[in-house]
């Protein structure tokens, strides 16, 4: 599909004057009301669980929402993607990975950007137990690139019941996003990412001591330290390089073969050009690729709304599949 030469987002509010304000102010100041979930335990096939958030709308119509690194279902984005589509008549699927939903989860293997095994498994438990007609996959900057490569990876096998992928600020590749997290103006950003892991690898290093050595956290001097002394041990990778190239869905979209929508702001504080493949889209039947001037990272706030755009935009394109 030819790139969308001409985003649709018209800016955020004045007072988000860069791509850090427009990526930090929703995050802290953006309430979502309205919107309920169910829980549900969903016990995987290694016995381990992740948590489940639904909607219940009784409707033959699903989205299915994959959140970001130490995110969780209560997200600013997460809740405001459900709640316009559950008034739009869709139940919703709003699940957590591995340990985000705020108990740690019992097995060595954590989530990571690379992992679609988990949403594989969350999808088909959706498709057994409820007689869903349409599935759209929405994604936010991890969960993004979950998304695309779980569509990339698992094409010829998709379910005919996935009508669409949505991912916003998705890293899709993941060399250029953690050379940039090293950078010093992303201090701010790998300063809390790491702080937040730091309280999981304490409660993985007490349940599997003979693997995890918390000492390594005093050695990180740049994020790949942590990949290698934590993300690869712990999830099977060889190495961190193994795992940035396993994990970025760049290596795997071009495979894709339903209606996807990528929207990554040009002024996102931690992705890079990269991230948004504009050869490989230009030439692509499925990827619609949409590179706004600003919005930050998984922020695209509008004045006087209660959407964000990226709410309205996802759903004008699920929408448009319909014509």
């Amino acid at each position: 599909m030819p790139i969308i030469p001409s985003s649709s987002y018209p800016g955020p509010p004045v007072y988000q004057i860069n791509g850090h304000w427009q990526t930090i102010a929703p995050a802290i100041f953006r309430s979502i009301r309205g919107l309920r979930y169910e829980r549900e335990r969903f016990i995987l096939s290694d016995g381990d669980f992740v948590d489940l958030d639904w909607v219940d709308k009784r409707s033959r119509r699903l989205v299915v929402l994959s959140h970001g690194l130490e995110g969780n279902t209560e997200r600013h984005y997460m809740k405001g993607m459900a709640r316009i589509f559950a008034e739009a008549g869709y139940d919703i699927l709003a699940w957590n990975c591995r340990s985000c939903s705020g108990e740690m989860n019992h097995n060595l293997r954590l989530y990571n950007h690379g992992e679609i095994g988990d949403i594989g498994e969350v999808i088909d438990h959706a498709l057994r137990t409820k007689d869903y007609e349409e599935v759209v996959l929405i994604g936010f900057s991890m969960g993004g690139n979950i998304t695309l490569k779980y569509l990339g990876v698992n094409s010829q096998d998709l379910s005919p019941a996935i009508r669409a992928g949505v991912a916003f600020s998705a890293p899709c590749d993941l060399h250029s996003s953690v050379a940039l997290l090293n950078e010093p103006q992303s201090r701010f950003y790998r300063n809390r990412f790491l702080k937040m892991l730091r309280k999981k690898m304490i409660i993985k290093a007490q349940q599997f001591p003979e693997i995890v050595d918390l000492e390594n956290f005093s050695r990180i001097k740049e994020w790949s330290d942590f990949d290698n002394y934590f993300t690869a041990p712990i999830n099977g990778y060889q190495n961190a390089q193994d795992f940035y190239d396993q994990g970025s869905a760049a290596n795997f979209m071009a495979d894709i073969n339903v209606p996807t929508l990528l929207v990554n702001a040009l002024n996102d504080p931690i992705l890079t050009p990269a991230c948004s493949p504009q050869a490989m889209c230009a030439e692509h039947d499925f990827i619609h690729l949409e590179t706004p001037a600003t919005g930050g990272h998984v922020g695209f706030a509008l004045a006087r709304s209660r959407h964000a755009w990226s709410e309205l935009r996802a759903r004008e394109f699920v929408k448009s599949l319909d014509n």
